[in-house]
């Protein structure tokens, strides 16, 4: 439905909603339709957002003039994507709520942090990101129209839609290493996470949730190891790879090279990494699968 619907308007969400839904049976088949149709057809504004940001920043410690800017920017938002079907996170997020109201779905706003390799996150700022829980069979779920929708060129704002299906009704664990919800109730994990740890994730990208389902081992970014010293990775696959497509790219800061690991296991759905570092340094090390960069860590090796 999302796809027949492509060039429909805003300008009549209670017809959007009836067409994209009227002809589907379920509440996950009508959710996905809603969704789909949201990251199908509207563009992510990055410079839009970055207008914001620098806007916010600068009246961080102004209230009254923070106030009156997002007033301004709210309008502009909202006007922005009716008549050019262009937004940001919080414009996603809207139109899924709405979308999903009009169908009789329950779907919540969530505003929080998202952390990408990009985007650097301290413990004084404010929350930056915004994605939505949507309630079927009971049940809660997590997903972001966002990022779903395709990759914004931070240096031309262009952007190009590559619909990503991970980040739907994605699984909270894997959720929570790049997003930190204000309220804690929207982690929907069976441990409460704190936004220490949140902060000391590793870096996740779009394909990580294309080709993982959960990250075992490690949680953290940053490691200390000593010379001939193996490092473990461990994380469950939602799409099986084969060993030889599992890669590191380990970089000095001076050079790069791409590696096999010196150890790989794939036992049905867990892929268990062990590298030796032999070296002493400090190293970015990128776990690529089938040639697409999946999470990045740091490991400083030491005598």
């Amino acid at each position: 439905m999302a796809s027949v619907y492509k060039n429909e308007t805003l300008t009549n969400l209670p017809e959007l909603t009836y067409k994209l839904t009227s002809q589907l049976s379920t509440d996950v088949e009508r959710f996905r339709a809603i969704y789909k149709w949201v990251c199908l057809n509207i563009a992510n504004d990055y410079g839009l957002y970055y207008r914001n940001k620098r806007k916010r920043y600068r009246y961080k410690n102004d209230s009254l003039k923070l106030n009156a800017w997002n007033s301004r920017f709210k309008k502009r938002l909202f006007k922005k994507l009716l008549k050019d079907k262009k937004t940001i996170c919080t414009g996603y997020a809207y139109l899924v709520r709405e979308l999903s109201k009009l169908a009789n779905l329950e779907c919540q706003i969530i505003h929080g942090f998202g952390k990408t390799s990009t985007i650097e996150i301290n413990e004084d700022d404010s929350p930056n990101h915004s994605w939505n829980a949507i309630k079927l069979n009971n049940t809660w779920y997590l997903c972001d129209p966002t990022w779903s929708s395709g990759i914004p060129n931070l240096e031309t704002g262009a952007f190009t839609f590559y619909y990503n299906d991970g980040y739907f009704l994605a699984n909270p664990e894997l959720f929570s290493v790049n997003h930190f919800p204000e309220e804690q109730k929207w982690q929907l994990t069976d441990s409460t996470l704190t936004f220490k740890s949140f902060l000391e994730s590793p870096i996740l990208y779009g394909n990580t949730y294309r080709y993982l389902k959960n990250i075992n081992t490690p949680k953290v970014m940053h490691h200390i190891i000593k010379e001939e010293q193996s490092i473990m990775f461990k994380y469950t696959l939602r799409k099986l790879v084969n060993k030889q497509d599992v890669i590191l790219l380990i970089d000095s800061g001076i050079n790069s090279r791409k590696v096999s690991p010196t150890e790989v296991s794939i036992v049905h759905n867990y892929l268990t990494i062990n590298h030796k570092f032999k070296t002493r340094g400090f190293y970015d090390v990128h776990l690529y699968l089938k040639d697409q960069l999946i999470i990045t860590y740091t490991v400083k090796v030491i005598k």
